[in-house]
């Protein structure tokens, strides 16, 4: 069984060195085409400058950066405003709920909220009121 050079090269590489470029030896190289010019010509390609590759990688770190730090407002708004601001109006309305409960079921006296939209209104002014 006849093995080929690109063959042996994929089978000895492994998962962790699957990105690194192995050195292909001199006369496995010249024996293909003869000749030497392959090494010529990678040597006459233009390089990237450093600086290049460097303001790549700062644009995606001040975009992250920009991420991290609008996720931190959108947290402290949900945690310093919205978060109080809901459990004080529900912690209300509940208290008004258990509270009339409580008292048709021990003293047997009817609640009755004449109007449902000033009584939230109410709550909502209630609870804004203490923020």
């Amino acid at each position: 069984m006849s093995s080929t050079p690109s063959s042996d090269t994929a089978s000895s590489l492994s998962a962790s060195s699957s990105f690194v470029i192995t050195d292909v030896p001199r006369s496995a190289s010249s024996g293909r085409d003869g000749s030497d010019d392959d090494d010529e010509d990678v040597d006459s390609l233009p390089s990237i400058s450093s600086s290049i590759l460097d303001s790549e990688a700062d644009s995606s770190s001040d975009a992250q950066r920009e991420w991290e730090a609008s996720l931190e407002q959108l947290q402290l708004l949900l945690t310093m405003v919205i978060m109080p601001f809901a459990g004080k109006f529900l912690g209300r309305k509940f208290a008004y709920w258990s509270w009339a409960r409580y008292m048709e079921w021990m003293h047997n006296v009817e609640i009755r909220w004449t109007s449902k939209r000033t009584f939230n209104a109410a709550g909502a002014a209630e609870a804004a009121s203490s923020l």
